[in-house]
C-alpha cells in the first residue's frame, strides 16, 4: 500500500474544524513544520492541540496561534511564547499545563490502550486538584487519564511508503509515541525510500499506525534560544 501523498496541502486537506491534535515535536526540534504551515494555509478554526510545546513566535504552531486557530491547548512548556500568554490572560484560549513526564505517558498510554494509571508526580499541587488520589504501599499517587487526538501530525527523518518510520535522535522525541495515539497519523518526512531499503531494527514507528506520508518541501530548523561559550562562561562566572 502506497500511503505517500503529492504534498503537505494534500495531507491536511481532510482535517475538520474543532478536531483534536497532536503534533510531535521538543521545542523546535522534531516538529512537522511543513504539516504544520500546510494546515496555517487551510486556516481552520477551533482546534484542540496537544503538544509538549506551543511554538515560538512567529514560527511552528506559533503560526497557528496568531492565525486564531486554537481554541485550547495541552502541553507542558509554553515559556517561549508571549502572544500564547497574552490570550491565556485575556481567556482567549483554554490552557492545561501537564507535568514533561506524565504528558508524555498519557500519550504512550493512549496509543497502547491503558486508560489512566498513577504516579506520584504532581501529588499536592494544582496539578491533582480534582482528581482521585490513591495509597498504594506507602506512597499516594494521583490518577491520570490517557490522551488521545482525532488527528496526529508528526515529524521522521525517513519514512518508506509503506509508512514505516526511522527518526534521528533528539529529534525522535515525542513523535512516537503520537504516531499510536491518534485515529489518523500523518508523517512528514525528510527521505522517502523504497520499501525494503529501511534497516527492521532501526524502524521505530511501524507503518501500521501511519495513515498518510509526505517528503518535506523545506526545513528551516531554526533554533529557539543561542548560546555561545563566552556568554556562557560570563553567565556562570
Amino acid at each position: 500500500m502506497n500511503k505517500v501523498v503529492a504534498s503537505a496541502d494534500v495531507a491536511v486537506a481532510d482535517i475538520a474544524a474543532g478536531s483534536t491534535i497532536m503534533l510531535g515535536g521538543f521545542g523546535l526540534c522534531g516538529i512537522p513544520e511543513n504539516l504544520i504551515a500546510a494546515l496555517v494555509r487551510r486556516g481552520i478554526k477551533g482546534l484542540h492541540t496537544i503538544s509538549n510545546n506551543m511554538g515560538v513566535d512567529g514560527f511552528g504552531m506559533g503560526l497557528m496561534l496568531e492565525a486564531g486557530m486554537i481554541a485550547s491547548h495541552i502541553g507542558s512548556y509554553v515559556g517561549e511564547n508571549r502572544l500564547l500568554e497574552k490570550r491565556v490572560l485575556a481567556g482567549e484560549l483554554d490552557l492545561t499545563l501537564v507535568p514533561q513526564g506524565t504528558l508524555a505517558e498519557r500519550i504512550r498510554a493512549g496509543g497502547a490502550g491503558i486508560p489512566a494509571f498513577y504516579t506520584p508526580t504532581g501529588l499536592g499541587t494544582i496539578v491533582a486538584e480534582g482528581k482521585e488520589t490513591r495509597t498504594i504501599g506507602h506512597r499516594t499517587y494521583v490518577l491520570e487519564t490517557a490522551l488521545h487526538a482525532d488527528v496526529a501530525l508528526v515529524k521522521a527523518w525517513k519514512g518508506d511508503r509503506l509508512g514505516n518510520l526511522v527518526y534521528r535522535r533528539t529529534a525522535r522525541n515525542f513523535n512516537p509515541s503520537m504516531a499510536t495515539a491518534a485515529k489518523v497519523t500523518i508523517a512528514e518526512v525528510e527521505e522517502l525510500v523504497e520499501p525494503g531499503e529501511l534497516d527492521p531494527d532501526q524502524v521505530v514507528t511501524p507503518g501500521i499506525f501511519v495513515t498518510r506520508v509526505v517528503v518535506g518541501e523545506k526545513y528551516l530548523k531554526p533554533v529557539e534560544s543561542k548560546f555561545i561559550a563566552a556568554r556562557m562562561a560570563k553567565g556562570s562566572a
